[in-house]
């Protein structure tokens, strides 16, 4: 895989560097007053896209980070617009059944189950229809929004749907418990504008991939985090603003975690629990026998969810 292939394409996300890029040149000279200040002491902006691989390999991270610091921090979740549609690309890849195999290595890079044959079997044109569904449901409920978005991201990496169309978006939006014709009315109307914003905002703030978070303190600094990484560098960046933030302590047993999260791979959990990679899956499989939870199978990994 050649450089110029990976900026010709945002699919094809950098190993490297954790990013999958727009290829867009932007830049960062966006005022703080387009980025509202927030009651908790940090805020976290993070910019994402519903189809983006390596924003489904910082979930393990992200949901630790909520656990330990959500009583310092809020993230505010911001749509990037990854895919726009496949008339961008004259050369390089050319055409979505190319991102199979991509998509096959980063579910290896990241240990998260992603199964690129979506790309052969029912491919996406565009992520822009799941990114306004996501902005019609923060337009009901922040809270059931990130389900939807937790939702629609299961979808599309383990079960190989095509979450680009309204049929996938509807059964998310009523799982998560979202009023199904209010989604349906924003989805049509206000909810493209605020995506539209979004993308706006994203080119202000120089954006040029995902995932990109902005760290930001009452008083305006700020920190980035650009592409996947490691937990301490989310944490890292919010003591850097907020030295005084206090790490909240969290039942790590399996009951209490799939409370919180009723779906976790195996690398999520190991990431929660604190167990080692192997441990983990020994665990979550022994407690599929025992029929505590119920496991999802795919070609590169497993999901496992409260029976």
């Amino acid at each position: 895989m050649n450089n110029e292939t990976l900026k010709t394409n945002p699919l094809l996300c950098d190993i490297e560097t954790g990013m999958c890029e727009t290829g867009e040149a932007t830049s960062d000279k966006a005022s703080q007053n387009n980025l509202q200040s927030t009651k908790k002491a940090v805020k976290l902006v993070y910019y994402t896209d519903p189809i983006c691989s390596s924003c489904w390999g910082i979930e393990p991270q992200l949901r630790k980070l909520k656990l330990e610091y959500g009583n310092a921090v809020e993230i505010e979740y911001r749509m990037g617009g990854l895919l726009p549609d496949w008339s961008y690309n004259s050369d390089g890849i050319g055409k979505p059944s190319d991102v199979a195999g991509h998509w096959d290595e980063v579910s290896v890079h990241y240990d998260m189950p992603i199964d690129g044959d979506l790309w052969l079997e029912d491919p996406l044109d565009s992520s822009y229809p799941p990114s306004i569904a996501f902005k019609a449901a923060q337009m009901q409920n922040e809270e059931k929004a990130n389900l939807f978005m937790r939702e629609i991201r299961e979808m599309v990496f383990l079960k190989k749907k095509n979450i680009a169309k309204w049929e996938h978006l509807e059964v998310a939006a009523k799982k998560v418990g979202l009023d199904s014709e209010k989604f349906k009315t924003d989805y049509e109307n206000n909810a493209k504008t605020l995506f539209e914003e979004d993308l706006k905002l994203g080119k202000e703030l120089g954006v040029r991939g995902f995932p990109t978070i902005f760290f930001m303190d009452e008083s305006g600094n700020k920190e980035i985090v650009y592409g996947a990484r490691p937990y301490a560098f989310y944490e890292m960046a919010i003591l850097k603003l907020n030295p005084n933030a206090t790490k909240s302590e969290y039942s790590k047993n399996w009951e209490s975690l799939f409370e919180k999260y009723p779906s976790l791979t195996a690398k999520e959990f190991s990431e929660l629990s604190g167990n080692p990679r192997i441990v983990s899956e020994k665990l979550l499989n022994e407690l599929t026998e025992s029929r505590k939870l119920e496991k999802l199978t795919t070609k590169n990994g497993s999901m496992w969810t409260l029976k």
